[in-house]
């Protein structure tokens, strides 16, 4: 097996729960605050990760940056996840936002010139169609 399918696996299941418990978390916090312990629980693998390290990650100041950008969208769009989910179905929602990685994609083709197979194309419209058809 390809060494990045089981990590890719993982990632499914963990955000497949990731957007499922907000619709719980909403029924007791205001998004506003609950936002704030997400961060909270990532602070807190991110602690776990650093220990693994020895307290010693990589340093370099464009990957930091690139990091910490990555850590403010990925919260900003949790924060707009709580949101739409307080105030819709998180089965729609979800299901909605799932389709995130069409700009992945883009972005990916467009600017690190990642090639995408006929095959791949059909499957990823495939995908979005999926998305459409279950949201609609």
């Amino acid at each position: 097996m390809r060494e990045w399918i089981s990590p890719t696996i993982a990632a499914v299941f963990l955000w497949g729960f990731w957007g499922f418990l907000p619709k719980l978390t909403i029924r007791y916090l205001e998004p506003s605050s609950a936002i704030v312990f997400e961060v909270v629980g990532g602070i807190i693998l991110g602690t776990i990760i650093l220990a693994g390290l020895q307290f010693r990650p990589q340093i370099h100041a464009i990957g930091i940056l690139l990091a910490m950008m990555t850590g403010l969208l990925g919260a900003g769009g949790a924060f707009c996840f709580l949101r739409a989910v307080q105030r819709g179905p998180v089965t729609l929602v979800a299901t909605l936002s799932a389709l995130y990685p069409a700009v992945t994609i883009l972005l990916a083709y467009f600017f690190l010139h990642e090639a995408i197979t006929v095959r791949q194309a059909v499957g990823i419209g495939l995908a979005l169609l999926s998305v459409i058809l279950v949201a609609a």
